[in-house]
């Protein structure tokens, strides 16, 4: 039994947050049917254990062959500008014609509505208005983006999948589906409420690399090792700070109060000397097992062999052996499942199609016209 099995989802095809939210779907047990372009190339790294269906969405065969899937969906995904899916013929008031209780959810940067609806964006531009953006990077240079993390994934891809699930939890209540619209934009205030609220009661600085949590202070923050790696520091709490200067070799009577902000400078760069004079691996085996808030900066190539990691299984292996990140939350009765394969584009075209109750001759016929491959 997994968390999601039974229910059936949709996903037309997409890049990066769409399909990521798809993935957390399909992980957890869901049936998700991807609907990709007739004659696409290979699939996308974020479609495990998905299986997808080939589709001409320019024949008006496929795209009733869609409509005929959303009658017994309880999902539709889509990632595209508002307008495209009505434009095909699939837009949510067609759909809920055909299946009032379908979850419809709208996956885009700047969302439905609003003067930037229709315009083109990616990650950085999603963050940057939404005031996340201005946050990240130190005191006198430029905001720096996290990859695209916080946009497409965390903002995107994760909280549309909590909004599909509130929704179909609300359907068991109500019998209805509804629209779920996911902007990035709105994803990335939302997780940046913390920022906010604290702003909102003057406790955080507009200017970037002054506060606590964004590199001002100097008990939180990155440093460099004798080796050119890196650790990361974060204690905040006075008695993981006491630890922090017990594992440097510093008298805290002799230095200066952990909270005078106008000694973090001097405070920083005692900081900077005293950890660039061991090996980050060194600097591990001084705090390990400590409160000092102290942990190594692994890369990816290295995330697996980390211990910790290592034991909790944060990484597990692809179809060829290569490690990835495991499906999480961990559920005690009904985990996730990472270890499906990547489909081939089309690959199940004919066996979906048959469980949503195309026959043999239909199947044919559409291969025959070109509307689905």
């Amino acid at each position: 039994m997994s968390a999601l099995q039974g229910i059936r989802i949709v996903e037309m095809a997409g890049l990066a947050p769409a399909p990521f939210c798809g993935m957390i779907l399909a992980d957890f047990g869901a049936d998700v049917v991807r609907v990709d372009r007739v004659g696409a190339g290979s699939m996308d790294q974020l479609a495990r254990g998905k299986r997808s269906l080939a589709v001409n969405l320019k024949s008006p065969d496929g795209v009733e062959t869609v409509l005929r899937l959303i009658e017994k969906a309880d999902v539709l995904l889509e990632p595209y500008r508002p307008g495209v899916m009505e434009r095909l013929g699939l837009g949510p008031d067609v759909a809920a014609g055909r299946n009032p209780r379908l979850v419809y959810a709208r996956l885009t940067g700047f969302g439905q509505s609003g003067p930037y609806a229709n315009m083109a964006g990616h990650d950085i531009n999603y963050i940057a208005i939404s005031g996340a953006l201005s946050l990240l990077g130190r005191q006198g240079e430029k905001p720096l983006p996290p990859v695209n993390l916080l946009g497409d994934f965390a903002g995107g891809g994760m909280l549309c999948a909590l909004g599909i699930c509130l929704a179909l939890l609300e359907r068991a209540h109500s019998a209805t589906g509804q629209i779920v619209d996911a902007a990035m934009v709105d994803g990335a205030a939302y997780l940046s409420t913390f920022v906010y609220k604290f702003r909102n009661s003057g406790m955080w600085r507009d200017e970037r690399g002054t506060n606590m949590l964004d590199t001002g202070a100097p008990f939180y923050d990155t440093y460099r090792t004798r080796d050119g790696r890196f650790v990361s520091v974060g204690a905040i709490e006075p008695q993981f700070y006491a630890a922090l200067l017990h594992g440097l070799g510093l008298d805290a009577a002799a230095m200066p109060q952990q909270m005078d902000q106008s000694k973090w400078g001097e405070t920083a760069r005692r900081f900077t000397e005293i950890f660039a004079s061991k090996t980050r691996d060194e600097w591990s085996a001084v705090f390990d097992g400590t409160d000092a808030c102290v942990a190594p900066i692994v890369g990816l190539a290295e995330a697996g062999d980390h211990p910790h990691n290592k034991a909790r299984g944060l990484l597990i292996p692809d179809q060829q052996g290569k490690l990835e990140p495991a499906p999480a939350p961990r559920l005690s009765r009904t985990p996730g499942d990472g270890s499906r394969p990547l489909p081939d584009v089309g690959a199940h075209t004919r066996a979906v199609l048959g469980e949503y109750g195309f026959d043999a001759a239909e199947i044919g016929r559409l291969i025959e016209a070109g509307a689905i491959g």
